[in-house]
């Protein structure tokens, strides 16, 4: 049995974008989404050792969050006319997702992350802690900056947002294949750091390739005609399928054309999995 900071962080580490993402769909707000949510953790820490952990973790954040949200939303209100964000959220769940053709939330909000009112070199490291759930500091390492400059550039961007208006909406699918690159940029990025664990001991980068795997597919499912999503998972099969083989026993690095090549993991490399 888990306890309530590890289950916490396990549900963090599991369904942080796919919580974003269902608050961001009722509000349009990818900030106020994550000030509700990292309060909603908040209160499950304290919440959660004095009775007990919840059998749904994330409909519980997600319960709450929203209603810190609806909360805000109050506050804000004039008069007796309550602010489109309490409104929707009253409303109930929402299904923006599934009036589109896009798979999956988390998919959505990252194409969604794509808007081209925000800044190209900004949009994939948006989706990474959007979505993915990274700090800035991964991102950083991600994008080889420093981790003060990523977070800055992450804090104008969401100000850039909200200031401006920029409405996060989903796609209509005639949008999605000019968002793409954004969308697989992140996607390799997230995968880029879960291959840097060599050994596959570190938890959470390895979250982070199996995360990267199942937003590819789905990109894929999505997109079936686009060569560069179908180029992107075969190129992430292949380094998988490697993965045996690409440090020596003492951890020292293998170049592909001195690996042995008996140790590759073929099957992996047969699509669909």
């Amino acid at each position: 049995m888990l306890r309530a900071d590890e289950l916490a962080d396990a549900v963090a580490r599991r369904s942080y974008g796919k919580l974003i993402a269902f608050l961001a769909a009722r509000t349009h707000d990818v900030a106020a989404a994550e000030d509700a949510l990292s309060e909603a953790f908040a209160a499950a820490l304290t919440d959660w050792p004095r009775n007990g952990c919840p059998a749904n973790p994330e409909a519980w954040l997600l319960t709450v969050a929203r209603r810190r949200t609806i909360d805000v939303a109050r506050r804000v209100a004039h008069g007796d006319v309550a602010t489109a964000a309490w409104q929707v959220l009253a409303e109930g769940p929402n299904d923006a997702a599934a009036d589109t053709d896009i798979p999956d939330r988390r998919l959505a909000l990252m194409f969604t992350c794509a808007h081209p009112a925000i800044e190209a070199a900004i949009r994939a490291p948006l989706m990474l802690q959007v979505v993915v759930g990274l700090d800035a500091k991964m991102i950083a390492s991600a994008f080889l900056t420093s981790p003060t400059a990523m977070g800055k550039r992450l804090v104008r961007a969401k100000n850039k947002i909200r200031l401006a208006g920029i409405p996060f909406r989903i796609p209509e699918r005639e949008e999605l294949r000019d968002r793409l690159d954004a969308v697989l940029d992140a996607i390799y990025a997230a995968f880029g750091e879960g291959w840097t664990d060599a050994g596959g001991t570190d938890v959470v980068r390895r979250d982070l390739q199996e995360e990267a795997f199942f937003l590819a597919r789905l990109v894929l499912e999505l997109l079936p005609e686009e060569p560069e999503a179908l180029g992107l998972l075969a190129l992430m099969l292949h380094a998988t399928a490697r993965h045996r083989a690409r440090r020596s026993a003492e951890g020292e690095y293998v170049p592909l054309a001195e690996q042995d090549s008996t140790l590759w993991d073929l099957p992996i490399c047969q699509y669909p999995q």
